[in-house]
């Protein structure tokens, strides 16, 4: 019986020190966004990593004090916690299958359309109501005015410029879509060219003025939907990982747990509950 309890402790002690780099995976999820406007994502991890510490908790003192009821909220509340992460793990992949950046050429960084999105995640970010506050948090963060670099004191070349790998947001919120045809005077100020040369609607929309530059552009809408993609893909990695270290250590606390029931009913193991019924056989001579 001690070596089983000490085998269920062990497994909630495991459970514990997996809750830690999850927990660790959302701060710096967190910390790694490219504005506050997508510190958001580190919120499911941070939930699943104190749940699964709170269970922890909870089992290692069942296990301790051999309390069946405790180990049995246990059993349950893990079931739950494996069953979210699936299910997260599949919305993720679900709501972030199309779109990608796209290559232009004499340039590093990527380009973002709005058309090689769609479905749920492409609804919600592009709508009105929530991109007006979207919009107003990319802008008060500052990203752009973060891209200014300067050379001896001067601003960057637009050769140096172009070959700068810019993050989705930087590059469809903070200047002008290279099709434009604008010129390059620094990171977020562009001349504009004689005529229109791009075809696209955003080259009407790009505005000089540093609380306008592209915020209001669909490149800008199309940079957000890439960066959360290219977050919520590293958050589902994670979960994957933990998710099979969680089933595999779940699985070994079911047959733990069924082994202590058989301790506690005075079932010698190995012996199943219709051997125990079964009458002994009787002899007449």
């Amino acid at each position: 019986m001690r070596s089983s309890n000490h085998l269920v402790g062990f497994l909630n002690f495991a459970t514990f020190m997996v809750s830690v780099p999850i927990l660790g995976g959302g701060i710096w999820l967190g910390s790694r966004a490219d504005t506050d406007c997508m510190k958001f994502l580190q919120w499911p991890l941070i939930i699943i990593g104190v749940s699964i510490m709170v269970v922890s908790l909870a089992g290692f003192v069942g296990s301790c004090y051999r309390n069946t009821f405790l180990m049995y909220l246990y059993l349950w509340a893990m079931f739950f916690i494996i069953s979210a992460l699936v299910g997260f793990i599949i919305f993720a992949y679900a709501v972030t299958d199309k779109g990608s950046g796209q290559r232009v050429m004499n340039r590093a960084y990527l380009e973002y359309d709005l058309k090689d999105y769609s479905g749920w995640l492409e609804e919600r970010v592009a709508s009105g109501t929530y991109w007006t506050k979207i919009s107003a948090c990319i802008r008060d963060s500052h990203v752009c005015r973060k891209m200014g670099r300067t050379v001896g004191g001067a601003p960057e070349t637009a050769e140096m410029f172009y070959l700068r790998k810019l993050s989705p947001i930087q590059s469809g919120c903070c200047k002008p879509p290279t099709s434009c045809g604008f010129t390059y005077m620094n990171e977020t100020y562009w001349g504009y060219p004689d005529g229109v040369t791009g075809s696209e609607h955003d080259c009407l929309k790009w505005n000089n003025e540093q609380r306008q530059l592209c915020y209001a552009c669909d490149s800008c809408k199309a940079g957000v939907l890439a960066s959360l993609k290219k977050s919520w893909r590293k958050v589902s990695i994670i979960n994957v990982v933990v998710l099979i270290i969680l089933v595999l250590l779940y699985a070994v606390a079911c047959m733990a747990f069924r082994h202590n029931k058989r301790l506690d009913n005075h079932e010698p193991i190995g012996q199943t509950r219709m051997d125990k019924a079964r009458p002994g056989r009787m002899f007449f001579i």
